[in-house]
């Protein structure tokens, strides 16, 4: 078995579920990118993957991660090469695809799914969509994120493991066909497997919202974004870079460099009073 997440913390979670339970025995494998976000053209070309890596190397250029497309962390192709080579390799193994109702997941589901119809019937989903678990302090909630569900409600979680059909390859196959081609540089749930697309600009009115007439962190303001926007909100790196973009509109002032999102405060502009 080879269970498949789309962000780092679930690892751990997935982990502590296997230890529980020795039937979810299996390799971790993580898709790393974030492609709710960002140019999908041809993006399983080598032309499309290059121009992906070069959209996120503008946006982290300056930032602590600025290497972070080519330190070999993220190679999503190499790890999908993995999968795949393990699935030709032996007919046995199985694939289980793990996803909470949010647009990352959702969207890493597609691009992931969109490459194993060969291998249907070994390809299984778990969507755990609009489900309640109980959390740590025995309280019902519905789980954005997989790392937010307690390792032991995974045992009841797996019952819900089921191959993804012939109709699903075709009909989401399709959908992300469509997403892909769409040119939208933003995507959004609006519930299941539903991938709403936006401009670029789709974040930067609620990002001014937030700037005030006093300096701020950048990263205060990123923060103060995604505690507020949750359901819609996307990853800092995407969000630091619309900040920037604002900056250099002049509309704002700014201290510090403009590099990563802990080096600089910003404020909105104070108008000149009239000249007496």
């Amino acid at each position: 078995m080879i269970h498949i997440v789309f962000n780092e913390p679930d690892i751990e979670v997935i982990s502590k579920a296997i230890a529980l339970d020795e039937s979810l025995e299996g390799k971790i494998l993580l898709i790393r990118d974030d492609f709710a976000v960002g140019p999908l053209t041809e993006i399983y070309s080598q032309e499309g993957i290059s121009w992906r890596k070069d959209w996120w190397r503008m946006l982290l250029k300056g930032t602590d991660a600025e290497n972070a497309v080519d330190d070999g962390k993220v190679n999503d192709e190499l790890v999908f090469s993995r999968l795949t080579h393990a699935l030709v390799n032996d007919e046995s193994e199985v694939v289980w695809i793990w996803a909470a109702q949010n647009k990352h997941d959702v969207c890493g589901y597609y691009w992931l799914v969109s490459q194993l119809a060969s291998f249907q019937s070994r390809v299984f989903i778990l969507y755990l969509n609009n489900l309640p678990f109980i959390s740590e302090k025995g309280n019902i909630f519905y789980p954005e994120w997989l790392s937010q569900i307690p390792p032991r409600e995974f045992l009841k979680a797996k019952k819900l493991a089921r191959p993804v059909t012939i109709s699903e390859f075709e009909v989401d196959g399709e959908e992300w066909r469509k997403i892909t081609e769409a040119g939208w540089m933003v995507r959004i749930l609006e519930g299941g497997k539903k991938i709403a697309g936006f401009d670029v600009s789709y974040y930067d009115a609620g990002l001014d919202e937030l700037i005030t007439a006093e300096f701020q962190k950048a990263s205060r303001i990123i923060s103060s974004f995604q505690s507020k926007k949750k359901h819609e909100s996307t990853g800092d790196v995407f969000l630091l870079w619309r900040l920037k973009t604002l900056v250099y509109s002049e509309m704002y002032d700014v201290l510090g460099e403009i590099k990563s999102a802990k080096d600089f405060e910003i404020k909105k502009k104070t108008s000149a009073g009239p000249v007496e």
